[in-house]
């Protein structure tokens, strides 16, 4: 991969892997309409770790307070709220860890085709404009249910298209979450997934014999992160003021023009 195009995926990379806009939609075009290579094994593994760090440091003061909550550090009741949460985010995960091992395969060798994923950015994102129809002003709170439901949805989003964030956000709206409540669950969930997958894409990396160019995979991930970082502030910041709908009227546009590839 030449180092501008590797530049550009992570660049789109680390501005859709956070939006409820489906990442894959995105980096399967510059292959189809400018024919560039497969990204390959290594570069998926250092974006992984950019937008991973991204979300890190994003939420690290609620991850160290769940992690003060879990060794009884602070208040009873706090303590008891925050592993309460870490309880429940680990059950939302539990969906796609089953489901990733379960499908891979088959989704990797049936599901990562362009009219897939031009269908599945279309119909997730009208589910997105029906969460934003119906987005409640008040939380429900978060139960061990709603959180496995979340979960499923999660594990959905391994179709290319679906966008994980998305597809979460979507469901917990549904569910009665409201928006910003939905898109903090939705991105504390994805800290376990994405290290997980990035764990299992290390693994096969170091079983992989081609060379590794350690400096623009670097410099990938450093794209990757700063952009998946700025993407998560701009986001949670207008939430309130723009809703969803913008988003939902862009995956409308983009899977017609997806559509329009695939026909020509």
């Amino acid at each position: 991969m030449e180092p501008l195009q590797a530049l550009v995926l992570a660049l789109l990379q680390g501005l859709t892997e956070f939006l409820p806009i489906s990442s894959s939609a995105h980096l399967v075009i510059p292959s189809l309409v400018l024919g560039w290579p497969d990204q390959g094994l290594a570069f998926d593994v250092a974006v992984h770790v950019g937008t991973l760090a991204a979300v890190v440091i994003f939420y690290r003061r609620d991850l160290m307070a769940m992690a003060g909550g879990c060794l009884g550090m602070g208040a009873p009741e706090a303590s008891a709220a925050q592993r309460r949460l870490v309880v429940l985010l680990a059950l939302a995960t539990v969906p796609a860890v089953l489901f990733g091992f379960a499908g891979d395969d088959f989704i990797e060798s049936h599901l990562r085709s362009l009219p897939v994923i031009a269908t599945t950015t279309l119909v997730f994102g009208l589910l997105l404009g029906l969460a934003e129809w119906r987005a409640p002003a008040n939380s429900v709170q978060l139960t061990w249910r709603l959180a496995l439901l979340v979960g499923l949805a999660q594990a959905v989003a391994l179709v290319p298209g679906v966008s994980r964030s998305g597809v979460t956000i979507t469901a917990a709206v549904l569910l009665g979450l409201s928006r910003p409540d939905a898109a903090r669950f939705s991105f504390l969930m994805s800290i376990p997934v994405i290290a997980g997958a990035g764990l299992l894409k290390t693994l096969d990396l170091l079983e992989a014999p081609s060379p590794v160019d350690w400096f623009w995979l670097g410099v990938a991930s450093l794209v990757a992160g700063i952009t998946a970082y700025a993407c998560i502030r701009v986001f949670l910041g207008l939430l309130e003021r723009i809703g969803l709908m913008p988003f939902v009227y862009y995956r409308v546009i983009l899977s017609l023009l997806l559509y329009a590839i695939w026909i020509a």
